[in-house]
């Protein structure tokens, strides 16, 4: 029988903790295709047959919207609310998990419930909203399957407005939440929590020079620094900052105004104290503090001993009241600068009347100064700011209005187009950024589908051009904020036309046969539609070359969208800068041509078979960006082949660098250059997973499995913003 020895675990330590090193910790360099898989339905409870759609269905939401506003008062004593009133945590644990999405990606936001797990949950900026999570945790049990957390998060803060007297615009669920962190989703280079602004900026001066796609000021924050840039008060500065990163999250001034004063009319900050009370945040306490963090060891650390931000104060008069409170005060008194009990710089009212001083949280006997961040000072200061806080001011109702939409796209923007929203309380007003699609109401039968790819097929455009607007409409979509894709055939408008990636003259040629194409039908069919189809029908003609008699699964009923339907600016950052499977690079990037083909395939929902697939399919059907032959291993470019797998892993071929980026595929016999190859498609023989796909399609009884694959991975980018189909 054998024993370790006297002391040592017979556990291997480490094997799934930081102190283990994992294969990137021993070669960085490594392509890391975990983005491609992090949310594996092996992670998710439910399984796949559960359908969130069809239980939020049978949710009785007014139930719940009562349920929410009696607990708003109804006092939990390990963790009693402000003022006897729930309000103004709720509507900061909404607003922190709306308010991480970003436009440039579309990543971050509510959609997903992703609070819950690190590093959100462990932001500096989030404390004490594993507070606000676990008060709800009796209603999140009560309603079960029905309400996700996701759902749950933003329906409190609406209805934390509610009971204060705001009437609110609108609420759809529909988030599905994850099982686990997301990784892919990049937070910033810093190796600390509220490092320097500087790391992120070539030039903190100069807000637009963030590091894109970041949009808020530090790591940990959720948008800028309270005390003001790097820390430093100056609201002027601090403006400008707000005004750049509120708008790297799609707001404009007067919504950004709005989010301010409405968001601190109501609630307080808590910095009573000092920050060395606070214990280890949530994913760095011990168990037995079973994922609570911040946990401090003065007074019990609630009540008006509670710290979080380190700022102590009410912006407001009366704090859970929906009014104009916080306009009044900002306008109608000098501030001056001081410190909170925790150190923090706050501003705080010279000479204050003391009946528009706020009472203890705890003891209504006692008024105190309310505060106002740099970044409240920052609405004051700044002429544009200024001039809209003042009308605010005249105006409440309009101010009230404002508010209630900004809100209502805050907490939904990430959520997709109003196919995505669920429930009685969805409002029936189209939005522009919601980016409106109008309904068809055409069908279209097997037979009359059949008839339409023989006329896109006999247009005067050739099969590769019909795969690479197919696509090029296609490939816009994220499914981070589930916007783009093909449905509305935005890529006939401003500004997509006229991307460089869509190729706009080639572009031109083929919108204008398709057209010619759509004026000769017995039925209207739109241009949304024919685009996809015609893709469809010489992807099925490239599979009938090669052997392989294949239907591509087409469902019609995409719209045309308009000009007055698209916020041409807001689809700005949906532009195609680099796209690996048609072999495009816009501009020289500081990571690989590699790694932007991972974030591409990742937005599109792409796992690495999937991934492979088309990369391969993609080559030998001719679809590179302007025609280059980088990558196109084949003689018979058109033909839907496994030539790509077959020519990369064979070994009589030897790869040579031409100049960077560029590479040779020579014959190792005769030294003649047979194929010139990218990064890109290189890293499908030298990345082991990659390879392994690779030679997996490459062998001789594939060849079939290959193009079934292929469609399967088309049709799942042509229909990825088709949520009538999910």
């Amino acid at each position: 029988m054998s024993s370790t020895k006297s002391g040592q675990c017979p556990v291997m330590h480490g094997s799934n903790s930081v102190i283990s090193k994992v294969n990137t910790d021993w070669w960085p360099n490594t392509l890391n295709l975990d983005i491609l898989h992090q949310h594996d339905t092996k992670s998710n409870p439910y399984g796949t047959d559960f359908n969130y759609a069809e239980a939020f269905k049978s949710l009785d939401l007014d139930a719940v919207k009562a349920d929410l506003k009696t607990f708003m008062t109804d006092s939990q004593d390990w963790w009693p609310a402000d003022w006897g009133h729930y309000g103004g945590l709720m509507i900061r644990m909404a607003w922190h998990s709306a308010g991480t999405y970003r436009l440039s990606d579309g990543r971050g936001g509510a959609s997903t419930g992703n609070q819950r797990f690190s590093p959100l949950n462990s932001w500096p900026d989030n404390a004490s909203l594993d507070k606000a999570r676990r008060l709800l945790w009796p209603l999140k049990k009560k309603y079960g399957n029905k309400l996700s957390w996701a759902d749950l998060f933003i329906l409190a803060g609406n209805m934390a407005y509610e009971s204060m007297g705001l009437k609110i615009y609108g609420f759809a669920g529909g988030r599905e939440d994850i099982w686990h962190p997301e990784k892919d989703i990049y937070w910033g280079a810093e190796k600390e929590w509220l490092a320097p602004s500087d790391e992120r900026y070539d030039n903190v001066e100069k807000p637009d020079t963030m590091e894109n796609p970041l949009a808020a000021v530090q790591m940990g924050l959720i948008y800028v620094n309270p005390e003001g840039v790097n820390g430093i008060p100056d609201p002027q500065k601090t403006a400008e900052h707000v005004r750049e990163t509120f708008a790297r999250m799609a707001m404009d001034d007067e919504e950004t105004a709005a989010l301010t004063v409405g968001g601190h009319t109501v609630g307080k900050t808590h910095g009573n104290g000092k920050a060395e009370h606070l214990g280890p945040e949530p994913e760095a306490a011990d168990v037995h503090e079973q994922g609570l963090g911040w946990n401090s060891t003065k007074e019990g650390g609630f009540g008006r001993h509670t710290v979080t931000s380190g700022l102590e104060g009410a912006w407001t008069t009366h704090p859970t009241k929906w009014d104009n409170g916080y306009c009044h005060l900002l306008l109608n008194y000098e501030w001056e600068l001081t410190k909170s009990p925790a150190g923090a710089h706050q501003w705080e009212p010279v000479n204050i009347k003391e009946e528009d001083k706020p009472v203890d949280v705890e003891d209504p006997s006692i008024r105190l100064n309310p505060m106002m961040t740099d970044a409240d000072m920052a609405m004051k200061v700044d002429p544009i700011y200024r001039k809209i806080i003042e009308r605010f001011n005249n105006d409440f109702e309009y101010f009230s209005d404002v508010f209630a939409r900004a809100w209502f796209k805050l907490t939904h923007r990430d959520l997709g187009p109003k196919a995505c929203y669920l429930g009685k309380d969805v409002p029936s007003e189209d939005l522009i950024w919601q980016d409106p699609i109008p309904a068809v109401d055409y069908t279209l039968s097997d037979d009359e589908i059949t008839s339409l790819k023989a006329q896109l097929l006999d247009c005067d455009v050739s099969a590769s051009d019909l795969i690479n607007t197919a696509w090029d409409s296609a490939r816009t979509y994220r499914g981070s904020d589930r916007r783009g894709g093909a449905n509305g055939a935005r890529i006939r408008l401003a500004p997509q036309k006229d991307w460089q990636g869509n190729e706009p003259e080639r572009l031109a040629s083929v919108l204008t046969a398709l057209e010619k194409v759509q004026a000769g039908l017995a039925k209207p069919v739109s241009i949304a539609d024919l685009i996809v189809l015609g893709g469809t029908a010489a992807v099925e003609q490239a599979a009938k070359q090669a052997g392989v008699n294949v239907t591509v699964p087409f469902a019609p009923g995409r719209g045309d969208a308009t000009d007055e339907m698209t916020d041409a600016e807001s689809f700005e950052p949906l532009e195609p800068v680099h796209d690996g499977f048609r072999n495009y690079l816009k501009n020289d990037f500081s990571v690989s041509a590699e790694e932007l083909l991972l974030e591409r395939s990742q937005l599109l929902g792409l796992t690495a078979p999937e991934m492979t697939a088309l990369m391969g399919g993609m080559r030998v059907l001719g679809t590179n960006y302007a025609g280059t032959k980088h990558g196109v291993f084949t003689d018979n470019v058109g033909t839907l082949s496994t030539d790509f797998f077959v020519n990369l892993t064979d070994m009589a071929n030897n790869w040579k660098p031409l100049e960077p980026g560029i590479y040779n595929i020579v014959e190792r016999k005769t030294g003649t250059i047979k194929w010139t190859a990218t990064r890109v498609d290189l890293v499908f023989g030298s990345n082991s997973i990659l390879r392994a796909l690779s030679e997996f399609y490459a062998q001789d009884d594939n060849k079939e499995r290959f193009v079934h694959d292929f469609v399967n991975a088309w049709v799942k980018v042509m229909n990825a913003d088709r949520f009538d189909l999910k």
